[in-house]
């Protein structure tokens, strides 16, 4: 993709489109990650996760983590190898060089981008805004997602410079609201000071689900809560526009994942122990629960506040993620070239950003909120295999420089964990494969189009990495 001051030579009718700006340092990454990753998963989809393991809530996300790490080691090993360019489409094309299923695995990032925001759109307007404007809302929850999504779709619009400073600003803010639940939680459960409507027990935190096995109870939830990992392919999508990304990415990547570990473990921990598991399974807004649980005076308003700017993070975060990587395949003439239309004021892609928001809107407009995050985790997982093989198969490419190489079990053992989540094995419905099914037909369909009027044209994987 160009930079800031190249040209796009593939715009429509030979013009000379303007680029993206690197605008993302260290901090700016590591924000970029711990925010989009600590968004929509733990202030709305712990109920959901909780409701599926049972008491056991920190097992799934125990799990999901290891996983998420053992491909996070293929990464570093992808990134020190090839330092130029970055993400799961280059490494896939390098390592197999099939345009199709290159362009297959793009599209299936661009589309768990565009899932997570819908279920962050849907979170937005569940539990936590009816606790501040009153149940009312209810009815009016799908109009209130869809204009969620028109108001990112206008910040994305307005730039990426505005958009990552944005998301220092709301991450800050989810981390508030995190310290909150940890704190008056921790401090409820040691002084024995909580509602006298519940009644703290730790022994949840060792029971299952008994509708189903504990292994199907475990692998079902972890299915789901590996949504969390949305923002481990995202901040390699970042590439283009974050400056130094052979160094920056290592250490935001591996300390990101390791703070929002630890927050998620201690924050299932309280959840589980202070809130009956049926109570959490019901909502949305877990974690609101849990606060008026500890601390039954702090004002249910301004929490739920807190998580709505928590949820607007992941979206704002994915629909970024997803214009870009939509943009990128445009340049590279495997989507029509129309998508590649970057604004001349604004310098930002808004055809990308308008379709990237039509297709939101539909899924929100259609799924539940626990479908759109599996279908996401399900894609991501997907795209983690592929990528894990890709790391063994890239050995035999020798390069000059040293870089990191991990051990040959970790890619073997991440391979194999990222797909036993991504299939039907791990308890997964039918209609998680047909979400992702219908999502990746689109791109089929627009793929097939170009390859009709233009054939077969050789691209740049280095591109799609946006």
């Amino acid at each position: 993709m160009a930079n800031e001051t190249t040209v796009n030579d593939n715009a429509p009718g030979g013009a000379q489109e303007p680029g993206l700006k690197k605008v993302m340092g260290p901090k700016l990454l590591l924000f970029f990650v711990v925010g989009d990753i600590l968004g929509t998963t733990i202030y709305s989809l712990t109920g959901k996760v909780a409701g599926k393991v049972g008491g056991a809530l920190w097992v799934p996300f125990l799990v999901a983590f290891v996983v998420a790490f053992l491909t996070a080691f293929s990464y570093l090993e992808l990134v020190g190898k090839y330092p130029k360019a970055g993400g799961a489409p280059l490494y896939v094309h390098k390592a197999f060089g099939v345009h199709f299923l290159t362009f297959i695995i793009a599209f299936a990032v661009m589309c768990s981008g565009i899932t997570s925001a819908s279920s962050a759109a849907q979170a937005f307007s569940g539990d936590y805004l009816e606790a501040i404007v009153g149940e009312g809302i209810a009815p009016w929850a799908w109009v209130v997602a869809i204009g969620f999504l028109l108001l990112l779709a206008a910040v994305n619009f307005r730039g990426v410079g505005e958009s990552v400073k944005m998301n220092v600003v709301l991450t800050c803010v989810e981390l508030t609201g995190l310290a909150i639940v940890i704190f008056f939680g921790l401090f409820a459960l040691v002084s024995g000071t909580h509602s006298a409507d519940v009644d703290p027990d730790p022994s949840r935190l060792l029971e299952f689900n008994t509708d189903s096995t504990p292994l199907v109870a475990i692998t079902s939830a972890t299915a789901l809560a590996f949504f969390a990992m949305v923002g481990f392919e995202d901040s390699v999508n970042m590439a283009e526009e974050t400056k130094n990304p052979t160094k920056t990415f290592p250490r935001a990547l591996l300390l990101g994942m390791a703070i929002t570990a630890s927050i998620y473990l201690v924050i299932a921990l309280i959840t589980s122990t202070l809130v009956p598991t049926d109570k959490l399974a019901e909502s949305d807004g877990p974690l609101l629960l849990v606060v008026q649980a500890a601390a039954p005076w702090f004002p249910p308003i301004l929490f739920s506040l807190i998580a709505l700017f928590a949820v607007t993070n992941t979206a704002l975060i994915n629909m970024l993620m997803a214009s870009r990587l939509v943009y990128g395949m445009s340049q590279e003439n495997i989507v029509p070239k129309q998508f590649g239309l970057v604004h001349r004021t604004r310098r930002t892609p808004w055809v990308s950003i308008l379709f990237t928001s039509l297709i939101a809107v539909v899924l929100v407009s259609s799924l539940e909120i626990s479908d759109l995050g599996s279908t996401t985790s399900l894609l991501l997982l997907v795209v983690f295999a592929v990528v894990n093989v890709a790391v063994l198969v890239l050995r035999k490419d020798k390069v000059e420089h040293e870089h990191f190489k991990a051990p040959t079990w970790v890619p073997v053992l991440g391979a194999l964990t990222c797909a036993f989540f991504a299939s039907p094995l791990s308890g997964r419905p039918a209609t998680e494969y047909i979400i992702a099914g219908i999502l990746l037909g689109i791109g089929v369909i627009f793929w097939g189009i170009n390859f009709l009027f233009g054939g077969q044209k050789e691209f740049d994987a280095a591109k799609l990495g946006k």
